[in-house]
């Protein structure tokens, strides 16, 4: 499955699928579910309030699904390997990248659950949870209706955010409160937190810079200022565009038209080539004359299932940073050295 059109399309509406009522509820999954120590005390109950509602967690779960893209980083991070997780991109077995696989250990492989055609509903009834996680996602309000008659589910942060762009600092606290590990949780944000600190002070070059994040899907997809990637960019001291909101929306991202191309000429740009789709990408009649490019201020993390940076970049997740921090900086530092010939 290709990275960026899966996420691109899931602006569409998912398709809602008929619920799964508990007489036609399939045997648990075996394996799986395993959670390393204890909550921590005073942990439960918690209640997490979600764009939809409530979610009420009386005890430790045993049994996570991931209903989101990148819980399972999250979740793991913190001792606990969901039952089952949803994949949008990788192939992975499990849907858990290189970067988490020491977290799972010898525990069983969680059930993936595709999110090409929407929620699957009798799935993940089937997989028995006692709590699911969909922090980012696009559950609608009838989803929610739907896996809460299941099991306790968390969805979207009620504070406004567009679909799929919840930071990877509430994804990571909000797993810690519903799996009973908010301090474990807390502990590992400052972790990373102090990893970009330590890349701002020592990239001074990033500060106030322009960037921006695009894809070459359908024409030119730009990231909006809510998409985790743009906030990787101003995480390390670069400033998007003041007119990105305006043109984007209220979205991830967005497509924009041949006429407002311009938009990309910053003095950082990284692109998402599909695989091989670099070179094309130079060459665009549009886009190979303009001072982004002919002055080398453009990066190219291009689809490759080899890459962990690729993956990383779009993953955004406590585990994944780490790559991002190593790989990506020295990139973005050739990029915007002043020399175009700088491989980037």
């Amino acid at each position: 499955m290709r990275l960026l059109r899966p996420l691109v399309l899931l602006v569409v509406p998912l398709l809602v699928l008929t619920a799964c009522g508990a007489e036609t509820k399939e045997p648990a999954a075996a394996g799986g579910g395993q959670t390393q120590g204890g909550a921590e005390a005073g942990a439960y109950p918690v209640t997490i309030k979600n764009k939809y509602g409530n979610a009420v967690i009386k005890e430790t779960p045993k049994r996570v699904v991931a209903v989101g893209l990148v819980e399972q980083d999250a979740l793991l991070a913190l001792g606990v390997v969901p039952v089952g997780t949803t994949e949008w991109f990788g192939e992975k077995p499990g849907a858990i990248f290189p970067w988490a696989k020491d977290k799972l250990g010898s525990a069983a492989v969680p059930t993936v659950l595709s999110d090409k055609d929407g929620i699957q509903f009798e799935k993940i009834a089937g997989l028995a949870p006692d709590l699911i996680i969909g922090l980012y996602s696009g559950m609608t309000a009838a989803d929610y209706k739907k896996l809460e008659a299941i099991a306790p589910t968390v969805a979207q942060p009620a504070d406004g955010s567009a679909d799929y762009s919840v930071t990877w600092q509430t994804v990571t606290k909000t797993v810690g409160q519903a799996v009973g590990k908010p301090k474990a949780a807390a502990v590992l944000v400052a972790e990373v937190e102090r990893k970009f600190a330590d890349a701002r002070a020592a990239h001074p070059e990033f500060q106030g810079k322009t960037g921006l994040m695009a894809s070459p899907y359908e024409g030119y997809f730009v990231y909006g200022p809510q998409d985790p990637r743009e906030k990787l960019l101003t995480d390390l001291g670069f400033v998007l565009p003041a007119n990105l909101e305006k043109v984007i929306g209220d979205k991830f991202g967005a497509n924009i038209s041949a006429e407002k191309i311009g938009l990309l000429d910053q003095q950082l740009l990284v692109w998402f080539p599909e695989k091989n789709g670099t070179a094309k990408l130079k060459a665009d009649p549009l886009y190979k004359s303009m001072k982004v490019r002919t002055e080398g201020r453009d990066v190219f993390i291009e689809e490759d299932n080899n890459s962990e940076l690729y993956g990383a970049t779009s993953f955004v997740s406590v585990l994944s940073l780490s790559i991002v921090l190593d790989q990506l900086v020295p990139k973005l530092s050739a990029a915007v050295d002043g020399n175009p010939a700088t491989n980037a």
